[in-house]
């Protein structure tokens, strides 16, 4: 079974500045704002406000990126992913088992697929704010402008997920 989930997509060196840790290209990713659960978010500054406010998060070197591109990936490649945020689930915020860690990272990969429901190589950006005291997320699907030359993005739709 073919799947779609979002890879991280890096146009030029802006996350290697504005992120602590950016991800590598073409990692798989999700969004990962439970990766600022214990946090203030109005507290954030710097780097790890961008993270927040931006950020997809990387599932090879768990920095972030500022854009994912839709893509296919097989069965294995998605139980990868999901074995490889397990673990980091677990590792960095304390699951208290693996059952739990598992169940956190499939309900954290399933959100991601449903961002998916788009052509492959479709480009998808994220803001995340805070809104009468709530995370919201946003994302946005970017579509390469065919009259540009190089790189020419224009925003065709805004999407609030129902999770």
């Amino acid at each position: 079974m073919i799947h779609r989930l979002p890879r991280t997509l890096r146009l030029d060196p802006s996350d290697t500045v504005i992120f602590v840790r950016a991800a590598e290209p073409g990692e798989w990713a999700v969004p990962g704002g439970f990766a600022f659960w214990d946090e203030d978010p109005a507290a954030l500054t710097g780097q790890r406000r961008q993270e927040f406010r931006a950020g997809f998060l990387g599932l090879g070197s768990f920095g972030f990126a500022t854009l994912v591109e839709v893509t296919e990936a097989s069965a294995e490649e998605r139980a990868a992913a999901v074995a490889a945020l397990a673990a980091h689930i677990r590792a960095r915020y304390g699951a208290p088992d693996e059952a739990a860690a598992r169940a956190a990272a499939e309900e954290e990969i399933g959100f991601a697929e449903s961002l998916c429901d788009h052509p492959p190589g479709t480009v998808l950006a994220l803001a995340r704010s805070v809104e009468a005291g709530a995370v919201r997320e946003r994302f946005r699907t970017l579509h390469r402008r065919e009259s540009a030359p190089v790189f020419g993005w224009v925003v065709e739709d805004e999407e609030e997920p129902d999770g």
